[in-house]
């Protein structure tokens, strides 16, 4: 991958990052932060990458990592593991529906975010969570199922 195709996949995931960002950080400079040092990380790592058709999943994964650090930087504890587990953030700004999906279980939140909102597969969701295929298929499940009973 050259510079060119880099930066086309950075700009095409751009959306993605600062959502994943936002969900885990809140704080607006914060993101803007984490997402520049994950895109350097990921230009940085461009070999360790095996497959082109994963940079967004790679690259959403890095950014996870990136936003942990910052986390652990400012004090909050917070693992790899629980990652997802992190409070939604609060905008006025948004639909019903956003508002729903930031009020869902942290959990289940980060899986709807990633698969319906993102528009990662259920096998990338899984990859960049670390959590099996089939716990991501419940936490979809819960999900639709909260957000039918809030929304009705």
């Amino acid at each position: 991958m050259d510079k060119e195709d880099f930066a086309q996949n950075v700009l095409a995931a751009e959306r993605t990052l600062y959502a994943v960002a936002k969900t885990m950080l809140i704080n607006e400079s914060d993101c803007e932060d984490a997402v520049g040092d994950a895109v350097l990380a990921a230009w940085r790592k461009l070999g360790f990458l095996r497959e082109e058709k994963y940079f967004k999943t790679w690259l959403v994964r890095i950014l996870i990592n990136e936003c942990v650090k910052r986390l652990r930087r400012r004090g909050d504890e917070v693992s790899l593991e629980n990652a997802e587990s992190l409070p939604a953030p609060e905008r006025e700004d948004y639909s019903d529906l956003y508002r729903a999906i930031a009020a869902l279980p942290p959990k289940i939140r980060a899986a709807v975010l990633l698969f319906y909102i993102e528009g990662f597969s259920e096998a990338e969701t899984s990859a960049i969570l670390k959590i099996p295929r089939g716990t991501v298929k419940s936490r979809l499940a819960a999900g639709r199922k909260i957000l039918k009973e809030r929304l009705e």
